[in-house]
């Protein structure tokens, strides 16, 4: 392996959280906060357990933000998702949870959480959260951005 990828611990054997945990996200400077601009993650592997059931639900996670002073480090987030493997709780709940800890580890000026998870008996549940930084354009904006959600549902035939 190449010394400077091994300096940062890339390549190197990953541990994985067995539970959920917020600890593992980090975060670095925007090197652009002069601007606006969105980063979109989407994770089509996201799995949970239904608290009642402690059967697995699956999931794509999107995830989209408007950065200020802080960015998420993508491995980070990565394990950060994992850890919700084992972790019991409702559709609602991952999505307003993973919203929370992110608005909490990146302060952004707004960002947004969309669960978009398999049918269970028949039934989606696609829950959406979102964040617009206090006292700024970008309150208003998560505001109609939450009124105008999802308007027009797009044609689902692959779940």
């Amino acid at each position: 392996m190449r010394d400077d990828l091994q300096n940062l611990g890339l390549g190197g054997k990953t541990t994985y959280p067995v539970e959920y945990d917020p600890t593992v996200l980090e975060s670095f400077e925007n090197r652009h906060q002069h601007r606006d601009y969105f980063v979109k993650f989407n994770c089509p592997e996201f799995t949970s357990l239904c608290p009642i059931t402690n059967q697995p639900d699956f999931a794509t996670i999107y995830l989209q933000y408007i950065p200020d002073k802080r960015m998420v480090e993508s491995k980070s987030l990565k394990l950060y998702l994992f850890s919700f493997r084992n972790s019991g709780e409702f559709h609602e709940d991952c999505v307003n949870r993973i919203l929370d800890d992110l608005v909490a580890l990146l302060e952004p000026r707004y960002l947004e959480v969309w669960g978009k998870f398999t049918p269970r008996g028949g039934i989606s549940i696609d829950p959406y959260a979102n964040y617009g930084q206090p006292d700024t354009a970008w309150q208003d904006f998560a505001a109609q951005r939450l009124l105008m959600h999802d308007l027009y549902p797009e044609k689902i035939d692959n779940r």
